[in-house]
């Protein structure tokens, strides 16, 4: 039988914690760090429990969900869920229902109601993002076909293409991000608990980016192949960024309950790493027509330095290659299309012929995919030099609903509507 000291940790909620942070002053960390490893209890105590880091948090309720537009945090999980043999329209609600008010307490860093575990007692919420999506199946399953978006649709068949079904599509999608390990482990979880009876887990993916702090000034991440990875992102600041990302508000027809929502392709790429690495650096970088080292384009100037794919190098020859992955993928070269990629590596271990089963759990978002992943997927497939280092192993496509106010729940209108 627990103790009055456990009992009353268990009442604290992870929000309390982030209150005494602050009260514990430079001070405390300046004695902490000088009693060292085996200072008194007492020293400990007065350290404050938490940085920035685990401080940092973001709304849950917006018009947007979140975990799109903010940067990709240290750690991520990717899951689908199919709906349980007889849940129906109903049993789909309340679980957006229970998700939804899990999702809002975790991301205010406090302790969800009825959780135990335990696994996050002493953390700050740790910038952690909870995202829901519908897969095509879910119109089906719950009796809402006539309101599935056409934007749903079934991607097309790619020539690169290797996917397995068992780790692709579903009826339900939820994207957890957070700078701390395990507090994007409990809100998983929380969130799987909550589903039993209603949905069973279709498929999980665990991912992870560079920790904050870990370079002397924020810069764009790299991937595993060494590259910096989301240059020429489109940015919250650009004109038509709205228009590129999500559903406008205002949106009629069937599918109006999606205004202010966005669609996620989610892929699963394998890097082929020993491969890659075997390449020269010079080969790399025609590969890709960035520099490793800075990501500057070929073509010149700093990373930021607009690509300038007309740009011809002393020998005659185009300083970004025909096939360079930076030409290919570019909206010039796409009729303007774009997405706003958002992604986390991953690292699976190794397979049978020691190659590391590791790459990139690619997320794109945009507001329509037949108008930006897709196009662009195309062009890759054809023509890009990089795709001989690649293999797309798993796919969905998901519909994200607009996020909800206090008191609703993700997919609402949709649901209730």
């Amino acid at each position: 039988m627990a103790d009055s000291t456990t009992d009353q940790a268990h009442l604290i909620s992870r929000r309390r914690l982030l209150g005494t942070a602050g009260a514990a002053g430079a001070a405390g960390l300046v004695a902490g760090s000088a009693a060292g490893a085996f200072g008194d209890q007492a020293v400990r105590d007065r350290q404050a429990p938490l940085t920035g880091v685990g401080s940092a948090s973001v709304a849950f309720h917006g018009t947007h969900q979140a975990g799109i537009v903010q940067p990709a945090q240290a750690h991520g999980h990717l899951a689908a869920f199919d709906l349980a043999p007889g849940a129906d329209r109903k049993a789909a609600a309340a679980l957006l229902r229970r998700w939804s008010a899990t999702a809002a307490e975790l991301m205010a860093g406090q302790a969800p109601k009825g959780d135990d575990t335990g696994i996050a007692l002493d953390a700050g919420p740790a910038s952690l993002t909870v995202t829901f999506g519908f897969g095509h199946g879910f119109f089906d399953r719950t009796g809402l076909a006539d309101k599935r978006p056409t934007a749903l649709d079934p991607l097309p068949a790619f020539t690169g293409d290797a996917l397995d079904a068992k780790r692709s599509d579903g009826d339900l999608w939820v994207q957890i991000g957070a700078d701390d390990a395990l507090v994007a482990f409990h809100a998983l979880r929380v969130l799987q608990k909550q589903a039993a009876g209603a949905a069973r887990v279709r498929w999980q993916m665990n991912g992870f980016n560079r920790a904050p702090g870990a370079t002397e000034r924020p810069k764009t991440a790299r991937n595993l192949m060494g590259q910096m990875d989301g240059t020429n992102n489109p940015k919250p600041t650009d004109a038509n960024f709205d228009e590129r990302v999500f559903v406008p508000d205002g949106h009629k027809g069937a599918d109006a309950w999606m205004a202010g929502g966005s669609y996620a392709v989610v892929r699963r790429i394998r890097m082929l790493l020993d491969s890659w690495d075997n390449l020269a650096l010079e080969r790399q970088e025609k590969v890709i027509g960035r520099r490793k080292s800075d990501g500057a384009p070929l073509s010149g100037g700093t990373e930021t330095t607009p690509v300038d794919l007309d740009k011809v190098g002393p020998d005659g020859a185009l300083a970004i290659a025909g096939d360079a992955h930076v030409r290919v993928a570019a909206p010039a070269s796409n009729q303007g299309a774009a997405m706003l990629r958002r992604a986390f590596s991953y690292h699976d271990g190794f397979l049978d012929d020691g190659a590391p089963d590791a790459g990139l759990l690619f997320i794109a978002w945009q507001a329509d995919p037949l108008k930006g992943f897709v196009p662009v997927q195309r062009k890759l497939d054809r023509g890009d030099g990089l795709s001989r280092f690649l293999r797309h192993e798993s796919s969905g496509l998901f519909a994200v609903p607009g996020g909800c106010a206090e008191g609703e729940y993700v997919g609402q209108r949709l649901l209730e509507g």
